[in-house]
């Protein structure tokens, strides 16, 4: 029936790893991102999450796994190289109504990751259903070159407009307005060649009082 795509809030909550290689190197590293508090369980450690355990970043519970160390877990990645006891921690996790995730048997996975594109607060999430993970990668690389960093930068003005267009206390239908006016303006194309002027310029256009422009560019470079 496929995946429900869905994103989660992870920030100050625990997700547990089993497994110390590459590939669990690459799950910790992506929900560091997302500020999650990471418990690790691992015979061996690659050099960088030994860096952070001893950093402090990484929670570092042992060498093996024990079912206790399911307790108070968000999420649950089985990354080992046992497909056994990827088995087994998936089943555990299971009983507890847990989300885990095995990394490459599809059968003991509640959900997959995405391969994603992030620009700040702008998040695409490319999923094959698990059916293909090197077309989701090549799929990412595509978008990647497609959407720049001026996408994130963009937000941020965005969630600032936000802000003061709805303390307007405007229609709904007026507010749609100028926020589909502000989206379809060029303001992205100026972003991305850093033509600043272009982009204060425009927001006077655009906006039908007098707002701090220069307060709502504030951090952006402007001249």
């Amino acid at each position: 029936m496929g995946y429900y795509p869905i994103l989660v809030e992870l920030a100050g909550k625990t997700v547990l790893v089993v497994g110390g290689g590459g590939i669990a190197q690459r799950k910790v590293e992506g929900l560091l991102g997302f500020g999650a508090l990471i418990h690790l369980v691992s015979k061996s450690l690659t050099s960088k999450l030994n860096k952070l355990v001893e950093e402090k970043k990484v929670g570092y519970l042992g060498e093996e796994f024990r079912e206790e160390y399911l307790e108070g877990a968000a999420l649950v990645i089985a990354a080992t190289n046992d497909r056994q006891l990827n088995h087994k921690i998936s089943e555990s996790a299971r009983k507890r109504h847990l989300l885990v995730n095995a990394v490459d048997q599809p059968l003991d996975c509640s959900f997959i990751f995405p391969s994603i594109v992030n620009r700040g607060d702008l998040l695409i999430a490319i999923s094959t259903s698990g059916k293909s993970p090197a077309l989701a990668k090549k799929i990412r690389k595509q978008l990647e070159a497609q959407f720049g960093n001026e996408y994130a930068k963009f937000l941020v003005l965005m969630g600032r407009l936000r802000k003061e267009i709805l303390s307007k206390e405007l229609s709904q239908e007026e507010n749609s307005r100028i926020f589909h006016k502000i989206i379809d303006s060029s303001i992205l194309e100026f972003m991305s060649k850093g033509d600043w002027k272009a982009v204060e310029a425009t927001l006077r256009r655009l906006l039908p009082w007098d707002l701090a422009i220069e307060d709502l560019l504030e951090g952006f470079g402007v001249c």
